[in-house]
């Protein structure tokens, strides 16, 4: 599953109400990450290996 920050369009490994995989809090501004079937865009490590 792969969730998207919306003010940057950036696609990261996770979910919506957890942790993305380069470990950014996604409960913090909720209404700024929505869960999505699109490629992982976010280079970090963990999102994108």
């Amino acid at each position: 599953m792969a969730v998207e920050h919306i003010p940057t369009k950036v696609v990261h490994s996770g979910t919506k109400g957890g942790t993305t995989g380069c470990g950014t809090n996604t409960n913090e501004k909720a209404s700024h990450w929505e869960n999505t079937s699109a490629k992982i865009t976010c280079d970090k490590n963990g999102c994108k290996n």
